[in-house]
């Protein structure tokens, strides 16, 4: 009888939560042989290797530049924001995303991978991976305001689905599918016609051709507006190789077969961890590129928040 009214335990224990408190460190990381000079279009700027004080912290899957902060964001759903500045970095505040999939007790259902924030606002676009659905956040991520399973993106799969998400110069919304290989190797992508959280945007398919063996795990939008593709290969056991191409701005419409020049290949300079997420700032008149490491859970791996300055 009991067994008959209780229902019934997946065996999923509940995601990981931040406790008041969370101080993140950072530590000088430079790679083995220090660092090159160039990295294909990037001149590296410095680098460090990030830790905190709670189990909780890590599995990076996004970040995002927002008025002098970094907004890190996990493959559990919960973000950190950090000031970094003259090689000091202060840990601002956390935030879990309470409104989202589902109940939010399983990592499953808050496996947010990509993430957009108005540079006005500060308005947030998450992209949850094993749900295929994009939900818009208020500033502070506190509460989201608008949701979407697009249509064309049911199909995209459980652990293989919206990996990047990037906001183009015009307001369109450029999303890559991470698997699915097609015939050619090619990836789903999605062209919205504006805000990708609203049910009724209009919106269009087309496909992506990373490098031979790799996926796409993060873009970014630079200010002449061509895209910036991270994307990775797996070699066991848990070694990672990232390559950054550049897609013009001038070939995203519908139906089209995106492909681009690779202009970064980072080899050991990340010490082969696995880089999820990208971001592109503006200082003074520079153009900067950001990388942020994913340790996948894992505590003996790095959580590399790394700099370079753009000489594309």
């Amino acid at each position: 009888m009991v067994l008959l009214l209780v229902p019934p335990w997946t065996g999923d224990g509940r995601r990981a939560l931040f406790a008041p408190g969370l101080r993140v460190t950072a530590t000088r990381f430079v790679p083995r042989g220090g660092w090159p000079r160039r990295i294909g279009a990037l001149e590296p700027v410095g680098a460090v290797s990030l830790t905190a004080n709670q189990r909780a912290f890590g599995g990076l899957s996004a970040l995002a530049l927002h008025r002098g902060q970094a907004i890190l964001l996990s493959d559990g759903g919960l973000a950190v924001r950090l000031r970094i500045a003259g090689g000091t970095v202060s840990t601002l505040g956390t935030a879990e995303l309470t409104d989202g999939p589902e109940t939010g007790w399983r990592k499953a259902s808050r496996d947010t991978e990509s993430l957009v924030v108005d540079p006005h606002t500060g308005r947030a676009w998450i992209g949850y991976e094993r749900i295929n659905m994009i939900w818009r956040y208020a500033a502070d991520l506190n509460h989201a305001d608008a949701a979407s399973y697009p249509p064309a993106m049911r199909d995209w799969g459980v652990n293989s689905s919206i990996e990047s998400l990037a906001r183009l110069n015009d307001g369109r919304f450029l999303a890559f599918r991470e698997g699915g290989l097609w015939q050619d190797g090619a990836r789903a992508a999605l062209l919205f016609y504006g805000d990708p959280a609203l049910y009724d945007t209009p919106n269009a398919s087309l496909r992506y051709l990373p490098p031979p063996h790799h996926s796409p795990s993060d873009a970014a939008v630079l200010p002449d507006g061509d895209i910036l593709v991270l994307n990775r290969r797996v070699h066991l056991p848990m070694r990672f190789e990232m390559t950054l191409v550049r897609i013009p701005a001038r070939s995203i419409r519908p139906g089209a077969l995106l492909r681009g020049q690779v202009v970064a290949r980072f080899g050991d300079t990340l010490g082969r961890e696995n880089a999820e997420g990208l971001a592109v700032s503006q200082e003074r008149g520079q153009t900067m590129i950001w990388l942020v490491t994913d340790n996948d859970g894992a505590f003996w791996r790095r959580t590399i928040l790394a700099k370079f300055r753009w000489r594309g």
